[in-house]
């Protein structure tokens, strides 16, 4: 079985900045594309960022020259840092994407519990 764990979220003020990581675990063997998601109270969740294997980047408009995506192969995890945040960056932020097992199978991950990020003065 396989999982993600976010975790990095909390109270920063606007402006402030946060690094978010998403660590897989179980029978993998590699993590392949991989994207970040967000949850605002009141609000569908939404794309954020994603990585592919060949570490191509893509951003939605609302988080460029702001957000980073990055992977550490070796960790089987991903990280988001978020530079400049903004009140409306409020929600909880999920990671998703596909996955090697060590059966060498490509399986679609399930949602993880998120992690909250706030960003309020």
């Amino acid at each position: 079985q396989v999982q993600l764990v976010e975790s990095g979220g909390g109270l920063v003020q606007p402006g402030g900045s946060l690094r978010l990581s998403c660590a897989a675990s179980g029978s993998i063997s590699s993590i392949n594309n991989m994207s970040w998601y967000r949850q605002a109270p009141g609000k569908e969740r939404e794309l954020v960022a994603s990585i592919t294997s060949g570490d191509i980047t893509n951003y939605v408009d609302f988080v460029k020259g702001r957000f980073t995506i990055t992977r550490d192969n070796a960790k089987n995890t991903v990280y988001l840092q978020m530079n400049s945040l903004k009140p409306e960056d409020t929600a909880v932020y999920f990671c998703r994407g596909v996955i090697k097992t060590m059966s060498s199978s490509y399986v679609m991950s399930n949602w993880g519990k998120g992690t909250l990020v706030t960003v309020s003065s």
